[in-house]
């Protein structure tokens, strides 16, 4: 019985990889863009490559495109997939999920298939994001420097995803998916400060600033969105739980492991 791992590139895909091939768990991984042999081609956007890469599997970690997911689903039947481990947001918990730009994919997503969603809230990983303006030596802006987040190690999302994809008693029902700790972005920036040995600065700067400065890469919706969830969040801790240890067996990671675990990509090259 195989595993298909989509987005084969994506952080925690490749967590979960390690452990399935570690395990002698058998799996094929898949990707919109293959680029080593033993990758197939899955376009979650293009159904004409559904039937190849779903052809003899019996489980699905899934990463949430909404464009095909009619067509995936119903591919997913036809092959026979008993079971789908979807890589889903806390966002779809919110109020007013189905209009937002963060949680509208989705929600879409989860509502079209019976799943077994993993709905992470922060990513820690997002912080990789300060890498470039701090390896520069400047401070980073932050529109909303007290809003809170529940930063969660991708290496917690890929055992997690292990786990429900290879326990069957795990399945049919949603996680709920932090890291230990609520957090600000001031407080994260002050541990990896901590762990780098060097001050981490950032800059206080107002919505609109913040939205000139990232319109190149980030559509000026889902800015917005972004910058409605920060302020929801600004001042307020973010809810805790321990889904993370109730499918690993361990405490989530911290923040802190996280910045340790990724150090280099914010060091200098001159330093």
């Amino acid at each position: 019985m195989s595993i298909l791992v989509t987005g084969a590139r994506g952080s925690v895909a490749r967590g979960l990889v390690s452990l399935l091939a570690a395990r002698g768990v058998p799996h094929r991984l898949a990707s919109r863009e293959p680029d080593a042999p033993d990758t197939v081609r899955c376009d979650l956007g293009d159904p004409a490559t559904f039937p190849g890469a779903l052809a003899g599997v019996r489980s699905v970690f899934l990463y949430a495109e909404a464009s095909a997911i009619d067509a995936f689903v119903k591919e997913a039947v036809t092959a026979g997939v008993e079971h789908v481990v979807l890589l889903s947001s806390s966002s779809v918990l919110a109020p007013g999920a189905a209009d937002s730009p963060l949680a509208a994919s989705h929600l879409a997503v989860e509502e079209a298939l019976l799943a077994s969603p993993l709905r992470p809230g922060s990513f820690a990983s997002n912080a990789l994001g300060w890498a470039w303006s701090l390896k520069s030596g400047r401070p980073v802006h932050l529109p909303y420097p007290g809003a809170y987040c529940d930063p969660v190690h991708e290496a917690d999302l890929a055992e997690a995803a292990f786990a429900v994809l290879t326990d069957p008693a795990l399945a049919g029902r949603a996680y709920h998916l932090t890291g230990p700790q609520s957090l600000t972005f001031a407080t994260q920036l002050a541990i990896l400060g901590g762990v780098l040995g060097a001050p981490m600065p950032f800059e206080s700067v107002t919505a609109e600033q913040w939205k000139a400065e990232v319109e190149a890469y980030i559509s000026g919706a889902y800015a917005d969105a972004l910058l409605d969830y920060w302020a929801a969040s600004d001042g307020l801790p973010v809810e805790i739980t321990d889904a993370v240890e109730h499918l690993t067996g361990h405490p989530a990671r911290t923040f802190e492991t996280w910045a340790h675990d990724h150090a280099e990509a914010f060091r200098s090259q001159h330093a």
